[in-house]
């Protein structure tokens, strides 16, 4: 593996009504260490923007001009804390804001492409948000894992990592079956359970599981992978990502043939 697509949500970036600062540090540094020990060029596809906004103001954030002028407060406190941090590995980042029309514009993914590229050969670490603060919601994806999806097909990268607040997919409900069971590889995802409205865990959130199946579901389809785990310990996505060892989180991949 060479490219590697990273997604952190919110609730894993935010702790009450401040920006989780350790999880932030402990996700550059887990970073770092994919570049520096496994040469991964690495893509962060980022929420936080809202969350990091209301630290500054408080407002409605069910309304979604309240939103969009949070976003507009929190994207900049946000990479600032990004490039302190990255920083001090001596790692460049960037800013790219990206809208669900930017990947149906032949021309312009192409120039996303294009620019995305120049960033990675020179060993920055792009941070990609959806440009909510102008977009209206036909441009939004309105989830930062189907961003995440569409960023690891079209900028060519081997996988996308969901580092969220569940730490892989279960049978059933985790916090309704004390014997829910985790799957740890899923080759195919059933229709109807894309069709269940999504339920974000905080009121932060745009997504829940449903929207990270359905990121799992494009990328499956065209043969990429994505990787399911937790942003608040990291532990198993070490294991996983640096050093090749699958103890947990679910990994959802096309059945390969024989």
């Amino acid at each position: 593996m060479k490219r590697l697509v990273i997604k952190v949500g919110s609730a894993v970036l935010r702790e009450g009504t401040e920006l989780a600062i350790d999880r932030l540090n402990n996700l550059v540094d887990f970073i770092a260490k994919l570049k520096k020990e496994k040469n991964f060029e690495v893509i962060l596809v980022s929420s936080g923007a809202v969350a990091s906004g209301n630290t500054k103001l408080n407002l409605d954030r069910t309304k979604i001009l309240n939103r969009q002028a949070l976003a507009a407060i929190g994207q900049p406190l946000l990479m600032k804390y990004y490039k302190k941090r990255f920083a001090q590995h001596n790692i460049n980042c960037a800013q790219m804001l990206l809208v669900a029309d930017d990947f149906d514009s032949r021309k312009r993914s192409a120039n996303a492409k294009s620019v995305m590229e120049i960033l990675l050969e020179n060993n920055v670490v792009p941070i990609v948000n959806e440009n909510d603060v102008i977009a209206n919601e036909e441009l939004l994806f309105g989830d930062n894992d189907q961003l995440g999806a569409h960023a690891a097909y079209f900028f060519d990268a081997d996988m996308l990592a969901i580092l969220s607040d569940v730490d892989g997919f279960y049978d059933s409900n985790p916090h309704e079956n004390e014997n829910a069971k985790m799957i740890k590889i899923i080759n195919s995802i059933d229709e109807e359970e894309l069709k269940v409205k999504h339920n974000p865990n905080s009121e932060f959130a745009t997504g829940g599981i449903v929207t990270k199946l359905k990121a799992a579901n494009f990328l499956i389809k065209r043969n990429k992978k994505m990787y399911l785990s937790s942003g608040f310990d990291l532990k198993n996505a070490y294991d996983y990502l640096l050093y090749d060892n699958h103890n947990s989180g679910t990994l959802f991949q096309a059945k390969t043939s024989i």
